[in-house]
Parts: structure tokens; C-alpha cells; sequence
């Protein structure tokens, strides 16, 4: 299986492009509801449950762990890859900065993102060691995924949030936009609709699942490891909020949450 895991129901984007790309593979899903949101939490506590969830994807028989938390990215990422050298992992930042790179014109990017992951700098770093001469505006947007976990992903109240958090961002002229959060992808044509048409906007989690895919081809070993079928499961540490909903922006149809926490049994 593709283990996947996130703070809460945001990863499900992530998920959404998994399946698109890799439709053929069975994913099992760990949302940390229980402890979310991760964005606003520190270094320690991020990289010690990305931890405890990792060990417990590959218990479930997870043959590649894929990090879609943007925060877990950025504090976890090096740390993972280290401790656990004989599993692919993937995270939203290695494969998709090479994208952000080629498509801009003017040099000039922004990246909104939790809290955790603006300040980390990890998106930033990323970005510069590929092209130094790289403009960076960063936007910590900690109300976003509060209004996506409780379904505010339209309507005037939503909008004018997002017009407030991308003001500086705007004025600052970029030409691509980074969603540095698993949850962001829902807000997107809100988004969309503040920084205008001239904007490309990435979703990174569309760049990980291309790069999954490639690592699969090359590396027929590790790919007839992996379950196929459609028999994916949802955990979640807590009842998640609205998942319903959030669901069907996602998949199109509800799906059956397992909910338990291995971490406080």
C-alpha cells in the first residue's frame, strides 16, 4: 500500500491526485485529528508524531510513506528519510520546487502556508538552491484551515479572509503562487479569483504524485510490493469535522472513516 498521512482532512487533496495518477494502488490514509492542526505546533512535536504515524503506516504494511502535511515537510522530511533509509519517502517540497522554478517569468513567488511551515523556511530554502536570484513573499495563513475543516470554502466571509492574508503578496506583483498547505487546494478558486487570472497557481501535490509515479516505473521491485485495488482505508486519531463534505469536494462521494487512536490506547 501508499501509506499517506496529514494533521487532519487536508492530506485527502493530496490523496485526490494520488489517485489520479496511481488509480491503480491501494492507499491507507492516517489523518492526526486528534492533535491538529499541526501548522501551529512546534519542531519537536511535528517531527515526534510524524514519527509515531510513519512507524505505524509501515506496521500497516505501507511499502512508500508519503508526507502530505506541508508542515510535516518541513520539520520531518530530513529526519524521516534518515531514520528510515530502506522506505521511499515523499514529501509536498522536494518535487515540486523544480516546477515553482520553471514557471516563473519574473522571478518574483509567494507561498502561503501554516504558521509552522512559513516559519521553518523550508519552501524558501527549497526555492533558492535552485535559483538564488529567486524573489520570495511568504504568507502564514493560520485561518485557512480552521474555514476548510469547517466547510467554509465559499461566500463573502471566506473571501474577504483570503483578500486580507494575499494583500501583501499581490501587491507584490508574483506570477506564481505556491499552496503550501494540504487544505489550500480547497480555497483555490477563491484564491484564484483574488490574484487574478496572470497567477499560476501550484498545488504541489499534483508534482509528488507525478514523481511517485516515475519512482514506480523505475523501480519495478519496490512497485510489485505495492497492493493494488480499491480497497483503501481512512484513519483518523478523532472524529474528523465535516469530513462528509470535505469528501465529496475531494473524491466526489463520501467515504467510511476508521476512527481510533494508536497513540493514546
Amino acid at each position: 500500500m501508499i501509506g499517506v498521512f496529514d494533521s487532519g482532512v487536508g492530506g485527502l487533496t493530496v490523496t485526490k491526485e494520488i489517485f489520479k495518477y496511481l488509480p491503480e494502488y491501494q492507499v491507507i490514509y492516517f489523518g492526526d485529528t486528534a492533535r491538529l492542526p499541526y501548522g501551529t505546533k512546534g519542531a519537536a512535536f511535528v517531527k515526534k508524531y510524524s514519527d509515531k504515524i510513519t512507524e505505524w503506516l509501515l506496521d500497516k504494511n505501507a511499502k512508500i510513506v508519503v508526507i502530505a502535511c506541508h508542515t510535516s515537510s518541513a520539520w520531518a522530511s530530513d529526519f524521516l528519510k534518515n531514520k528510515y533509509t530502506n522506505t521511499p519517502i515523499f514529501d509536498m517540497i522536494s518535487y515540486a520546487s523544480k516546477e515553482v522554478v520553471e514557471s516563473t517569468k519574473n522571478k518574483k513567488i509567494g507561498i502561503i502556508g501554516t504558521p509552522g511551515t512559513i516559519k521553518s523556511g523550508a519552501w524558501s530554502k527549497a526555492l533558492k538552491q535552485l535559483d538564488p536570484s529567486l524573489k520570495i513573499y511568504t504568507q502564514a495563513c493560520p485561518l485557512f484551515v480552521p474555514m476548510v475543516e469547517m466547510g467554509f470554502t465559499k461566500g463573502q466571509v471566506t473571501e474577504t479572509v483570503v483578500k486580507e492574508y494575499l494583500k501583501t503578496i499581490k501587491a507584490n506583483k508574483v506570477d506564481v503562487l505556491v499552496l503550501a498547505c494540504t487544505h489550500y487546494p480547497l480555497l483555490e478558486k477563491l484564491i484564484k479569483k483574488v490574484v487574478g487570472p496572470k497567477v499560476k497557481i501550484i498545488n504541489p501535490a499534483k508534482s509528488t504524485a507525478v514523481e511517485i509515479k516515475k519512482f514506480l516505473e523505475n523501480n519495478p521491485d519496490i512497485e510489485k510490493q505495492i497492493k493494488k485495488g480499491s480497497d483503501h482505508r481512512f484513519f483518523f486519531s478523532d472524529e474528523p469535522y465535516n469530513l462528509e463534505k470535505i469528501s465529496h469536494l475531494c473524491f466526489n462521494k463520501k467515504i467510511d472513516p476508521i476512527v481510533r487512536d494508536p497513540f493514546n490506547e
